[in-house]
């Protein structure tokens, strides 16, 4: 391992820059808590409880309570035919209990919302898979920004002191383009610095939001840049990851909850026609809803009173539409099992294709972090050795001439500058790599941000400035 200069990197921090050191051990610790994703899955689930509870208590009747009056006024026949002048009075006050419910609906609707609840109770491990796989990408994106503004500062300095190794050699050995050359060449590293810094508080913003923690402040990770985070070896083969990942996505268990829904509403259509509806009301008429009360009436004022109950009892069979309505109804719910089954399907699909791109991911970067270290071992090694004999003459005959001219240090360090940025984005492409995998196979968020962190979690300040709405609590 090269040495390289991330871990003594001096920052020299603004006014208003508010640097938060952290881990990954607690940012992974965080993500399983603050994210609004979820906070989402939360409300998810607790809309799908509210509705199986709702379809529970399909079979309870409901209570009403109320009085009402009615006034007649008008003609009467008597039985000769002829009208006499009539004003009526009718006033009822009572309650009832009155139920009007499908037995499909009381029997099936409650077997489905259970489906519907267990998906989205899955979802919520979905969502703290992805809340997982944001923070680390978003963690690792600071690591690799931080390290190309550290090594952009180590470049910096060796450019500042190759231009005054170039100024102090006499004309005869240094003609002023190499003076301009190497000051150029210094021109263009303090602006990949500049640039660094900019990505490194860019990053540290995206990171700040996954994890709901104060936007101003700059990440700044407890662990070297070049630290590498191995989950899962790179050389495990592709036929090895793809069962698991189809064994422990929890997208496949969500869809397939989905999928047990559709054929629970499509049996309740079918046995639709066959089962009756209940209806208990207050005396046969829908709109009469008291079974129980007090009831007045008299003409032209209320004289005559008396308690009244009233009660219907129905059982009542369903033709839609001469059953073509429910014939429709079948077919619908037909198609949504076939549609329900194709997202099945397609998921699986997905996810095989999500673990063979991980893990090509993940090949292709541990390859790439030895050569990366390697070529950035080289190209420390060439620029010292550059340096070195810009420092050391040879006569030939009447002339002495420089053992390394200086066009040729500044090449070598535009190849240190380059090394460095291929060193640091290719250990950061490892690591996402490692989580992207980790991901795929469907391994639990909580094993990583809780039972098993990489690092112990350290104690950040997590507080908001006070006109940013407030964190939603954990779950």
């Amino acid at each position: 391992m090269p040495r390289l200069p991330g871990p003594c990197l001096k920052v020299n921090w603004g006014p208003t820059d508010r640097p938060l050191a952290i881990n990954l051990a607690t940012a992974l610790r965080l993500s399983d808590t603050r994210p609004l994703l979820i906070a989402a899955a939360q409300a998810r689930v607790q809309i799908a409880a509210a509705q199986l509870e709702k379809a529970q208590v399909l079979w309870l009747p409901n209570v009403n309570l109320g009085v009402d009056y009615i006034r007649h006024d008008g003609g009467n026949q008597e039985s000769t035919g002829s009208l006499i002048p009539l004003g009526t009075n009718f006033f009822e006050g009572g309650a009832s209990l009155e139920l009007r419910v499908a037995t499909t609906d009381a029997i099936f609707e409650p077997l489905a919302a259970k489906q519907e609840l267990k998906s989205r109770q899955v979802d919520m491990q979905t969502a703290r898979n992805e809340a997982l796989l944001a923070t680390a990408e978003a963690y690792f994106n600071v690591q690799q920004a931080r390290g190309t503004f550290a090594a952009m500062t180590d470049a910096t300095e060796k450019a500042r002191g190759l231009v005054q190794r170039v100024e102090s050699l006499s004309k005869s050995l240094a003609a002023p383009d190499e003076i301009d050359r190497s000051r150029t060449l210094l021109a263009a590293v303090e602006q990949s610095a500049a640039s660094a810094r900019q990505q490194w508080r860019v990053a540290s913003a995206k990171l700040t939001r996954v994890l709901r923690l104060n936007p101003t402040a700059v990440i700044v990770p407890l662990e070297p840049d070049h630290l590498q985070i191995t989950l899962i070896a790179p050389s495990r083969s592709v036929d090895e990851l793809i069962p698991i990942g189809l064994t422990n996505r929890p997208e496949l268990a969500s869809h397939q909850a989905q999928v047990q829904a559709t054929l629970v509403r499509l049996k309740e259509e079918r046995l639709r026609p066959l089962l009756p509806s209940i209806l208990v009301t207050g005396n046969g008429t829908p709109d009469f809803l008291y079974e129980g009360g007090i009831f007045g009436t008299g003409s032209n004022g209320l004289n005559q009173w008396s308690g009244r109950a009233d009660v219907s009892a129905q059982l009542v069979w369903k033709l839609d539409n001469l059953g073509f309505g429910n014939q429709a109804r079948i077919r619908e719910r037909r198609g949504q099992v076939q549609l329900a089954t194709v997202e099945l399907y397609s998921i699986q699909d997905q996810v095989a294709a999500e673990v063979a791109q991980a893990q090509a991911d993940l090949e292709s970067a541990a390859i790439r972090v030895g050569q990366a270290e390697t070529g950035l071992k080289q190209s420390l090694e060439t620029y010292s050795g550059n340096l070195k004999g810009l420092g050391q003459t040879t006569r030939f005959g009447d002339l002495l001439n420089l053992v390394n001219r200086p066009q040729e240090a500044v090449a070598a360090l535009q190849q240190l500058e380059q090394a460095y940025t291929n060193y640091y984005r290719t250990v950061a492409d490892y690591n996402r790599a490692q989580f992207h995998l980790f991901y795929a196979l469907g391994f639990p968020a909580g094993l990583l941000a809780c039972e098993q962190p990489p690092g112990n979690p350290q104690a950040v300040d997590t507080t908001r400035p006070g006109y940013m709405p407030a964190v939603c609590p954990s779950p």
